[in-house]
């Protein structure tokens, strides 16, 4: 068993995976430590949820390989519908317009993770150590030293010139760095179920804002559509209480009638939500990515999409190292100069999107309302928005412009 390492990815979800599997063409030494194992339905990554991936993150995975492998299970964005509840003004986005397929795609997690984890076995130059958590790390000069916790207990301990921290908003990685984050608390928490219509949804997604808080529908498979429903904390546990029939005609007064009726809720589920960003990336020998770098508000679906473009960038970065320690303060600052610019665009414009549709001033609701209809008659404010959001604005990582690291 190989016990030195190029890169140790902490972490195995979405973005640990990706990661992972990106940095298959390369002639480095990967880990990847995750506390579950590969076959765990408990890996909170991989659960009933589904994400919406962008245009420009659908690039990035089939360039990977991986994306065949989720494509049965994913149901094409073709419109975008965007309202506020009680206000005139509506706004419109078409992948026609924008000279795409679709503006996305929104795939259930665990077809995610399947497609990723098939990969992992057949990389030849990576070694996974599943379960198994971090339990020390220290970094050094040349090298980070970890002790990891394997499943019967016994401590395993590897080294690595370069840690790559994804291990959550709660990053047990990045607190033995000794980053510290901030944490807001939107005082808000999002309900997730997925709900069948009277009406087919014909690939359109809606972003409907309300007294409450954003409400998504998605499109999902031929009849259904996916749910985040984001409430004041004080509201959530009353509704998620409801029965299905009273859960349905709430739901309803939010959204309306657009697709008819609704008529069936599946399974709820909860949680709180809050904005968390790492005050640092970087440490020594160490990169944070994901959730541990910065957890996002699920409005306009913009987290794994935005840790997917670093995810990228990194590889590309990695790529052309040559010989060149992946850990040193150099190469990591140029990865860190890179993605600077979009993941504070992408983290103002969430924050800013929460802040604007949850003003009650009557100055703010009148400019939501005249900036949604005059949204839906400028076409270069819609495509300038929709490049933003399908993850094709900015400088591109090779993944994300289809063109393979090697």
């Amino acid at each position: 068993m190989d016990r030195d390492f190029d890169l140790v990815i902490v972490g195995g979800g979405m973005v640990g995976a990706s990661l992972a599997v990106a940095l298959s063409p390369l002639p480095l030494r990967v880990a990847l430590v995750e506390a579950f194992a590969p076959d765990s339905d408990a890996q909170p990554s991989y659960d009933d949820r589904c994400t919406a991936i962008s245009h420009g993150s659908q690039v990035i995975l089939n360039t990977m390989g991986v994306w065949q492998d989720m494509e049965a299970d994913a149901s094409p964005i073709t419109r975008i519908h965007v309202s506020e509840q009680g206000r005139p003004g509506i706004a419109r986005i078409d992948a026609r317009e924008q000279g795409v397929p679709a503006l996305g795609y929104v795939v259930p997690n665990r077809s995610v993770g399947k497609a990723l984890w098939k990969r992992l076995p057949a990389q030849s130059n990576l070694q996974s150590f599943m379960p198994a958590k971090l339990v020390s790390m220290q970094p050094g000069e040349n090298a980070v030293e970890l002790d990891l916790e394997q499943a019967d207990g016994q401590v395993l301990s590897v080294g690595a010139r370069l840690v790559v921290a994804v291990d959550g908003a709660r990053s047990i990685t990045r607190e033995m760095a000794g980053i510290d984050s901030d944490v807001l608390d939107y005082q808000q928490t999002a309900i997730i179920c997925n709900v069948t219509p009277e009406q087919g949804h014909q690939g359109q997604a809606y972003e409907r804002f309300t007294q409450s808080g954003p409400l998504a529908v998605l499109p999902l498979g031929e009849k259904r559509c996916s749910v985040v429903w984001t409430v004041k904390r004080e509201l959530a546990e009353s509704i998620m209480g409801l029965d299905d029939e009273s859960f349905l005609l709430r739901l309803q007064e939010h959204f309306g009638y657009r697709l008819g009726r609704l008529l069936v809720a599946g399974e709820r589920s909860s949680y709180p939500l809050y904005r968390v960003k790492a005050r640092q990336q970087l440490a020594q020998r160490l990169v944070v990515l994901g959730n541990a770098a910065h957890n996002l508000h699920p409005v306009a679906g913009q987290g794994f999409n935005l840790s997917l473009r670093d995810v990228a960038a990194l590889a590309e970065v990695m790529a052309s190292l040559e010989g060149v320690d992946p850990g040193t303060p150099a190469m990591l600052e140029q990865y860190m100069q890179w993605r600077r610019e979009d993941q504070d665009k992408v983290l103002g414009f969430t924050h800013g999107l929460v802040r604007l549709f949850t003003s009650s001033l009557a100055p703010v609701k009148l400019a939501r309302s005249a900036g949604l209809l005059s949204f839906d008659l400028v076409p270069g404010a819609k495509k300038l928005f929709a490049r933003h959001t399908m993850g094709r604005a900015g400088r591109l990582p090779r993944l994300a412009r289809g063109v393979p690291l090697l």
